[in-house]
């Protein structure tokens, strides 16, 4: 690792040491005051209908990579961390991983008016979607979430209907993509 890359790695996990929700909502400006009101309900299990606490820590980790704003991750982590095991943090992780590359091959596929690639087979590995270190229930809601901010139809549409058969109502879908909707805006907001 270069000195530089050291350094942006200290710093990083000096964020992530001390980063609250309440840091993060000090640091919105003040047009974003629904972001802060909103950033409260996401992580309160009473503001995510349909979502135990551990799915919304789940949702919350893999959204918040997809933003660009460190802080926002940083935040998303702590939160994460009493309620999953390390091996749930990196499906988590595993989950927006995934999903960051498919999203684009499968946008590309439903924009792209050649129907000659979707006869193409894909050629991406996916074996950790098999095992992703968390169930397939929670790797499914944060697919949704990660897929809602990328916004690939053919991933939300699978992994929706997947998240439905597996006894998902429709009030615990609206959470995940509100969680997505708040950490997008927080994070865009915080890039700057």
């Amino acid at each position: 690792m270069s000195w530089g890359g050291f350094s942006l790695f200290c710093k990083y996990k000096k964020i992530a040491f001390k980063m609250t929700i309440e840091d993060i909502k000090n640091d919105l400006p003040a047009y974003a005051y629904d972001m802060k009101n909103n950033l409260d309900n996401i992580f309160m299990e009473g503001g995510c209908p349909g979502l135990s606490p551990k799915q919304i820590a789940v949702v919350a980790v893999a959204t918040a990579l997809s933003t660009p704003a460190p802080k926002l991750i940083a935040v998303a982590l702590n939160f994460a961390k009493p309620l999953l095991s390390e091996k749930e943090l990196d499906g988590a992780k595993t989950a927006h991983a995934i999903m960051s590359m498919t999203n684009v091959y499968y946008r590309f596929l439903h924009v792209c008016d050649n129907k000659e690639y979707k006869r193409m087979p894909p050629k991406l590995e996916m074996k950790a979607e098999t095992t992703p270190g968390i169930s397939k229930i929670d790797f499914h809601l944060a697919s949704i979430g990660v897929s809602s901010i990328n916004f690939c139809k053919a991933c939300i549409d699978y992994h929706e209907l997947a998240a439905r058969r597996m006894g998902i109502n429709a009030e615990g879908i609206q959470s995940v993509v509100r969680i997505a909707a708040v950490m997008n805006a927080v994070g865009q907001i915080l890039k700057f």
